[in-house]
């Protein structure tokens, strides 16, 4: 087994190389005539500096900072034409899997338009030619048509998942182990901080995990302060805490060196966590997308890999969105108690081993160096 690495190995030939230069080259001219035209002296004088200096790298090392800015000519593509991708290596008859779905498909999309706005700028400003473009990920259109046949799998699956299925959909509810969805109750938003408190020590006394959701990130560190002032043991997560300290909190939460963990849209989708039986979601009566039916949805099934599994929604009314995600919660529970009762299943406990994200790192990082291997150039 070999990993590869990108931008760790520069395989082009010397000719293609070549080629490229030349290629680049006349663009350049291109781009410099456009731009005087218009009386942009600094970007006219910046492109042609970048690309000088970009052309001699590549001249006299074969490769240069950035190169993959000039994949169009490298691979010896047209304006335009879709960048080449792993789907090009599948056989006719391959599989592609698409887990979480529902997030995923439309990143696919906002990945182009993303990269597009971006780039866009940089060549208006004459930091990047504008073949630059072609160096991006695929369009959705261009996905649609390469993609071999494919399964998604996502708990709240999108409107394109489900027309893209054509009513071939594996309703995939009951788990081995026998574990249901969650009890669900809805109790006032009025006292629902200090019914939190109550609830979290019950769970605290036994051992176990919390998960709070609120809507914003002043409403979490209100919370956080309000119940480490109560003498509980909480920590919150949000979106300035990168992914490698995340990771370390969530594992803190298991290993129980606090009890509770308060978030807001961090707390749907990946997480694993059997020592969670309880999720509370505040303020679930405002609609928004932290409180449609798939957040809410994502955000009970926390609960669901512990048998004592409970999710408590403050509302003071029952918003269309709780409604369905209630309903698909009762029926996905239902129908996991019949088949339990059908098959004698008893629901057991997941025990899942706990392990640092560090030395994870470590065993990573040493099995790169066992594997990697010099590739001489030519």
């Amino acid at each position: 087994r070999y990993t590869i690495y990108p931008k760790t190995h520069y395989v082009t030939p010397r000719n293609r190389i070549l080629e490229a230069i030349e290629s680049i080259k006349v663009e350049l001219e291109v781009r410099k005539k456009q731009l005087l035209e218009n009386n942009k002296l600094i970007e006219e004088q910046r492109i042609s500096q970048r690309t000088q200096f970009d052309i001699e790298m590549m001249n006299e090392l074969g490769f240069c900072s950035g190169i993959e800015n000039y994949s169009r000519y490298l691979s010896g593509r047209s304006e335009g034409e879709p960048p080449p991708t792993l789907f090009d290596y599948l056989p006719h008859d391959g599989l592609l899997i698409i887990d979480e779905s529902h997030v995923t498909v439309p990143q696919i999309g906002a990945m182009y338009k993303a990269d597009r706005s971006r780039k866009e700028t940089l060549v208006e400003f004459g930091f990047r030619l504008p073949s630059a473009l072609d160096n991006r990920p695929l369009k959705f259109e261009e996905f649609e048509s390469l993609a071999p046949q494919t399964i998604f799998v996502s708990a709240t699956p999108g409107n394109y998942e489900l027309e893209k299925s054509a009513g071939e959909i594996a309703d995939q509810v009951v788990r081995p182990t026998g574990l249901l969805d969650p009890i669900l109750e809805v109790r006032p938003v009025a006292t629902q901080v200090d019914d939190l408190l109550s609830e979290i020590r019950i769970r605290a006394a036994k051992e176990e995990r919390v998960l709070v959701t609120t809507l914003t990130k002043r409403m979490a560190e209100d919370l956080t302060e309000y119940l480490h002032e109560h003498d509980v043991r909480v920590r919150y997560l949000h979106s300035d805490i990168d992914t490698v300290e995340r990771v370390e909190i969530i594992r803190d939460l298991r290993l129980g060196e606090f009890d509770v963990l308060v978030g807001i849209n961090l707390l749907r989708e990946g997480l694993d966590m059997p020592e969670v039986s309880l999720v509370a979601i505040l303020d679930a009566d405002k609609e928004g997308f932290l409180r449609s039916e798939r957040s809410l949805i994502q955000t009970i099934g926390r609960a669901a890999r512990n048998i004592e599994g409970k999710a408590i929604l403050y509302a003071d009314s029952i918003t269309k969105s709780m409604k369905k995600a209630m309903d698909e919660t009762n029926r996905r529970r239902e129908k996991q108690q019949a088949y339990n009762e059908k098959m004698g299943i008893t629901p057991q406990a997941l025990k899942r081993n706990i392990k640092d994200i560090m030395e994870l790192g470590d065993i990573t990082k040493s099995k790169r160096q066992r594997n990697t291997k010099q590739v001489p150039l030519s």
